[in-house]
């Protein structure tokens, strides 16, 4: 079992928060009382990395970790204290620590650390369906796919198909897409689950959010990767193809996306897909400024960083 009380990894995660930031939002000036912030703090492909790469790394010396990356959300938890943290998947498998706890120690820092939802991603089922069973009660946080049914599988009911979370008095709609596993894990890991069409299930999902729930922000996060050289699905085509999602966090193909990419649905409108690339190392933020004086609550102002 993995151990590391909630105070001694705060404290570890306060070690270096306030020399990594300062200053104050780039929409804090933009701010007027009939306005409101959303701000989304996004990783992906963490891949079991707990401690900073080591000072040898050729890429990476003693970057990432997740001490490190909680300090960061402290720190701009201080300027929004509801901002959204999400994780696009792959958070298990890739050091020995999941080896040894199988998941156990990512789930545990990550609701330490104060995560409001995750994707599963297909390293989630390294260790199988009965694997992730055995350890997703150490998550604090929701999980969600709206294109894996799990409904003859000991994972039932153990996702959610959406979320819809209020922030800042923004109605926030979240889902997820997760890749076909067929290729990436071996069959005996999945079996019973059934894949759903990611473009169909978007499509479905974010009507949902949008007409039912009137959610002023709608956010996929998935796990399809960024985008390929052909028709398999991916994040661009997921934002092409649909009409009301705003924001894609994506994951799986480890692309470092700085600045974000924006993509044009449907409807001629912008949507805007975000990666941070791989191991922890970095960290996305985005901030979304509403008019709040009209029912409809415009987009006023739109940035994006990697930390």
């Amino acid at each position: 079992m993995f151990t590391l009380s909630r105070r001694k990894f705060l404290a570890l995660a306060g070690i270096s928060g306030a020399a990594t930031l300062s200053g104050f939002s780039a929409l804090a000036a933009l701010k007027s009382s009939n306005q409101k912030r959303l701000t989304i703090l996004h990783s992906n492909d963490t891949h079991s990395r707990l401690d900073p790469f080591p000072p040898n790394d050729p890429n990476f010396p003693n970057m990432g970790g997740y001490a490190r990356r909680a300090a960061l959300v402290n720190h701009l938890r201080l300027d929004d204290p509801e901002l959204l943290l999400l994780d696009a998947g792959d958070y298990f498998q890739g050091t020995p620590y999941f080896n040894l706890f199988g998941g156990e120690a990512e789930l545990k820092l990550m609701s330490q650390m104060g995560y409001d939802a995750a994707i599963l991603g297909n390293h989630e089922f390294d260790n199988g369906l009965v694997g992730f069973h055995n350890v997703h009660h150490h998550a604090e946080f929701p999980f969600v796919i709206s294109n894996y049914d799990f409904s003859d599988t000991i994972l039932k009911g153990v996702t959610k198909p959406y979320l819809v979370l209020e922030r800042n008095g923004i109605k926030v709609g979240i889902y997820g897409l997760g890749i076909t596993l067929r290729g990436l894990v071996a069959p005996s890991n999945f079996e019973g689950l059934k894949y759903l069409d990611p473009v169909e299930v978007a499509r479905t999902t974010e009507e949902t959010l949008k007409n039912r729930h009137r959610c002023q922000v709608i956010i996929c996060l998935s796990h399809l990767g960024f985008s390929y050289n052909h028709d398999r699905p991916s994040d661009v085509v997921i934002a092409r193809e649909t009409s009301f999602t705003d924001i894609i966090i994506g994951g799986h193909t480890h692309t470092l996306l700085d600045p974000a990419v924006k993509e044009k649905n449907k409807l001629n409108r912008d949507v805007t897909i975000g990666q941070t690339g791989s191991g922890g190392v970095r960290l996305g933020k985005m901030e979304v400024l509403f008019d709040v004086s009209s029912e409809e609550k415009n987009v006023v102002a739109y940035t994006t960083k990697i930390f």
